[in-house]
């Protein structure tokens, strides 16, 4: 594991009590293989990490969105808290060189794995909630996620983003399908369904097929990340 010194100033804070820092980046198997206490593990800093992640969020959305609709918004909101976006927020601060893992997860590449990576994201979100309060946790979620993140291109790259979650966690197979079209020739307007094998886990109208997978993309990111 990584010296958290180094990572307390990549992140640009400094923990009053490090020990807070340390449960952030233990996982689930180091605790258990280390002997340590049932909750000596991230998995209750996460919890309290993600309510304040998505107060943050919903607070910044409103506010530097005053025209969009409330489906804008959750939809914006699901795609900036979801797994793969907070994973890439880790990477960058190269959080995964710091957490503590079990010897079997760390050799089977759960350094890489989004799935602690964002859990370790929002245990740290926690961690700085408990140690300053919602100002400094609301500070490092806006200089490490909401400045960082183009939301332009998140929601272009719904459609990747969903293919790499369902292709890393083995759930099936992905497929969209136009199911409608309405309107004049130049003012058509298409319905796609994505389908994870053969159930549909979102739907999407737009002017293109390309933008209505976009959509059903989104929706589908939205619901598999739930």
């Amino acid at each position: 594991m990584g010296d958290i010194e180094r990572l307390c100033e990549t992140i640009s804070y400094q923990f009053s009590d490090k020990s807070l820092l340390e449960c952030a980046l233990t996982h689930r198997s180091y605790a258990h293989e280390a002997g340590l206490s049932a909750l000596g593990h991230n998995e209750r800093l996460e919890f309290l990490g993600d309510a304040v992640l998505e107060i943050v969020v919903s607070d910044h959305l409103f506010k530097n969105n005053p025209k969009m609709p409330e489906g804008e918004l959750t939809k914006l909101r699901a795609a900036l808290v979801c797994e793969p976006t907070l994973a890439d927020c880790a990477n960058r601060i190269k959080l995964g060189s710091y957490i503590r893992l079990s010897k079997g997860e760390d050799s089977s590449g759960g350094r890489g794995r989004k799935s602690i990576l964002s859990d370790a994201f929002e245990a740290v979100i926690g961690a700085i909630y408990l140690d300053s309060g919602m100002e400094e946790a609301a500070a490092f979620i806006r200089s490490r996620l909401l400045d960082e993140v183009d939301t332009d291109r998140l929601f272009y790259d719904s459609k990747s983003q969903l293919q790499e979650r369902v292709q890393g966690e083995h759930l099936g197979v992905i497929s969209y399908h136009v199911v409608g079209e309405s309107g004049p020739d130049h003012a058509k307007r298409f319905d796609v369904e994505v389908r994870l094998d053969d159930k549909v886990i979102g739907t999407g109208t737009g002017s293109s097929k390309k933008s209505a997978e976009q959509e059903a993309a989104r929706m589908g990111l939205e619901k598999i990340c739930i």
